[in-house]
């Protein structure tokens, strides 16, 4: 590997070159580490090069560091992605390579007394009064994680920070790729199609397709129909096929990826269980904060949040399960009497989303099949690009000129008031060897710091069911709310006027708050006005007729109770097993002991628990390999602001021009250069409450 990166000098050059896209038909994974080693050692170089000044500005530290981190995030960023959308051994070699370099780096800058010392001296300097409200928030931001890197500490403890640090990098890959790995693994070959009776035409074309596609030893004509654990396939098994030994045997392979139970599909027992690096991620976390001064890993992952302590954030879960469990018991008891009607007595997981998508087919005559013929994809895209430009007022026009990783992935440009302002790309259809689930991600971040401006560029991935054949992609209602998720990241990323790339877009923005862009994009898929725009049969055109978005409406809070109880038993597993963990070196032991934990959250705000063999916390990428480690808690924090935001436009018009150029202009533009609690209020002219998330559920 490094004979090869060292040869591969055109490929270092590309990787390193500052454009405005990079060129991803010309990277390659063989030189990305030389990349990377060459990026960090200028980048070392440049900053020590800057210390030992007189006085400190913006001019002489401040400006430069923003560039220096720029130009390295440009290297990483192709190498990430690419890692995470086409992966491969060589990527994943590349990748894990990279990341001890970057890993020693972070440690080296978070710990480097010169710089810290320069930051101190600038901010004692009458030279802060010069610095503007978002350079002064770079300068806060830059003191607060010197101290949370261990700048404090001595030097024993600090070598132990930075091989905790190094550490930490290598597990939360592994963990990735373990679980990729086990989904890939799983497939199931069907040949006759009287085993997925009650599964939909349209899914069973992609069952055709991919078993056309990936079955090669075998003729076109007896391919028959491939399952696999990709979300899209997972799902139409579990929610329709009405054979429920094929909805069990499915469900048991999906909860029990990566973990010592289940399938066991690698000719090594135990290749790619996850229970370890559980363990032994939560002993270096706790390990860490306690070398920070704090009590527990939840308390530190608290400091650079929106909430105050960790008793308040589980004061808050806890009140929000209190007011979903009526509801929640309500929706259970009627979906276990549907069942018995319907000859199951003993409602099981595997049985759950099956039975509610007939109960909610019974009470409101409506189903996500029915509804996804109104939701092509090729019609979705350019109703979301509509709803964006009415509250923004942004065109967004396809670019087919820049390079893409793959045909599916389609790159755009957006302006604003005539002018080139940001440019994203769209990655949408699940497939192999690509990560699971869906996510926004910066590629280049805003900068205009010399008079020439660097525009922001965002990554939008998802994982829907592909086009089959003819039949362009059909997205069910669920799916449009994703991709005006992921969208609402891209535009907090993109939209912003913030010229400093530290604190611009979604950097800087306290984790806790970064979802309120996203969800809020979501309820314009509820709003008739909107729903005009972005639905269209796939057949006639015709946009969404009254009596299903009537019906559609009606089922808006089905099972509201349920799925919150579940969002909160995610949550507050997640904090607690980063307040409580205490240490040891047992990893196979503290990976049991997260299931127990799971078991006692159960206990308290559910009603319904899957088998005691399920898996879910090895699969839960959000909290070991995702940045959301004692955060998941952010989705439901972040949904009361969104929530109470969106009833600014309920009040005012859910296309009222002011209000969005309001929201854009006092939250979306602002980035991270101010607190989000300032910038609520700033636009909604109080602190939030929480009724408009009970009333958007359902659960008021």
């Amino acid at each position: 590997m490094t004979d090869q990166a060292t040869d591969s000098t055109a490929g270092v050059a590309t990787l390193l070159a500052v454009e405005d896209l990079p060129d991803f038909a010309a990277i390659r994974p063989e030189p990305a580490p030389a990349a990377v080693k060459q990026s960090l050692a200028e980048s070392r170089e440049a900053i020590n090069a800057l210390l030992g000044q007189k006085s400190y500005n913006w001019d002489n530290l401040l400006k430069p560091l923003e560039d220096i981190d720029d130009r390295l995030s440009k290297v990483w960023s192709p190498i990430g992605h690419l890692n995470a959308v086409m992966n491969s051994d060589a990527w994943r070699d590349a990748y894990n390579a990279c990341l001890p370099e970057l890993s020693e780096y972070s440690t080296e800058m978070g710990q480097h007394e010169g710089l810290c010392e320069a930051f101190k001296q600038l901010k004692a300097s009458d030279s802060w009064n010069e610095l503007d409200e978002a350079q002064q928030k770079i300068v806060t931001n830059a003191l607060r994680d010197f101290r949370l890197s261990g700048i404090d500490l001595p030097d024993d403890k600090k070598a132990r920070y930075k091989a905790i640090a190094l550490r930490s990098s290598e597990l939360s890959s592994k963990f990735s790729e373990n679980l990729m790995d086990a989904t890939n693994a799983w497939k199931k070959h069907i040949t006759d199609v009287a085993e997925l009776k009650g599964v939909p035409e349209s899914s069973l074309a992609m069952f055709q397709q991919s078993a056309e596609q990936r079955l090669e030893e075998l003729p076109e004509d007896e391919a028959g129909w491939l399952l696999t654990l990709e979300f899209p396939s997972y799902h139409a098994v579990i929610t329709y096929a009405d054979n429920r030994e094929l909805r069990r045997e499915m469900y048991e392979a999906f909860s029990t990826r990566a973990s010592e139970v289940g399938p066991q599909l690698s000719e090594k027992p135990g290749e790619w269980d996850n229970r370890e690096i559980m363990g032994e991620t939560l002993a270096l976390r706790q390990e860490l904060a306690q070398l920070l001064g704090f009590n527990n890993y939840a308390e530190e992952s608290l400091a650079t949040k929106m909430a105050n302590s960790v008793d308040q954030v589980i004061e808050f879960l806890r009140e929000l399960a209190a007011k979903a469990r009526p509801g929640g018991e309500r929706d259970l008891a009627e979906l276990r009497a549907f069942a018995a009607e319907n000859g199951c007595d003993d409602l099981q997981s595997w049985d759950v989303a099956y039975y509610s998508e007939k109960l909610k087919m019974q009470k409101y005559s409506v189903s996500d099949e029915e509804l996804r013929p109104y939701f092509p994809l090729s019609k979705v895209m350019p109703g979301l690009f509509e709803v964006a430009k009415r509250l923004f007022d942004i065109d967004i026009k396809a670019n087919g000129d820049k390079p893409v990783w793959h045909p599916d992935a389609k790159a755009f440009d957006v302006h604003k008031d005539g002018e080139l302002i940001a440019r994203f790309y769209v990655d949408l259809y699940a497939r192999q060897h690509k990560r699971g689930g869906a996510w926004m991600d910066g590629c280049r971040s805003r900068k205009n710091m010399g008079g020439e401006l660097q525009l922001p560029v965002a990554y939008l991935v998802c994982n829907f069911t592909p086009p089959v054949g003819d039949v362009p992609a059909l997205l069910t209602h669920s799916e449009v709310e994703t991709l005006f998720h992921e969208f609402g990241h891209g535009i907090h990323h993109m939209l912003t006027t913030i010229d400093y790339p530290s604190v611009a877009g979604i950097s800087g923005v306290a984790w806790d708050a970064v979802e309120l862009p996203s969800q809020i994009m979501e309820n314009w898929c509820w709003e008739r006005e909107a729903l005009d725009v972005i639905s269209g049969h796939v057949d006639t055109g015709e946009p969404l007729p009254a009596e299903l978005f009537d019906k559609m409406l009606a089922a808006k809070s089905f099972q509201s109770g349920l799925f919150m109880l579940r969002q909160v038993e995610f949550a507050l597993f997640d904090l607690i097993v980063h307040r409580d963990y205490h240490g040891g070196t047992d990893f196979k032991a503290a990976g049991d002991w997260v299931y127990a934990q799971l078991e006692e959250v159960r206990a308290e705000v559910s009603v319904l628990s899957p088998p005691k063999w399920n898996r879910f916390p090895n699969s839960f990428g959000h909290i070991w390999s995702g940045g959301y480690a004692a955060g998941y808690y952010s989705y439901l924090w972040a949904e009361v602001l969104s929530a109470d935001a969106f009833s600014a436009f309920e009040e005012e018009g859910i296309f009222n021009n002011e209000t969005g150029q309001r929201y854009w202009r006092e939250i979306l533009s602002q980035g991270g250069s101010r607190e989000m609690a300032e910038l609520f209020r700033a636009f909604r002219g109080r602190d939030p409450e929480l009724g408009a998330l009970l009333r958007h559920r359902g659960l008021d």
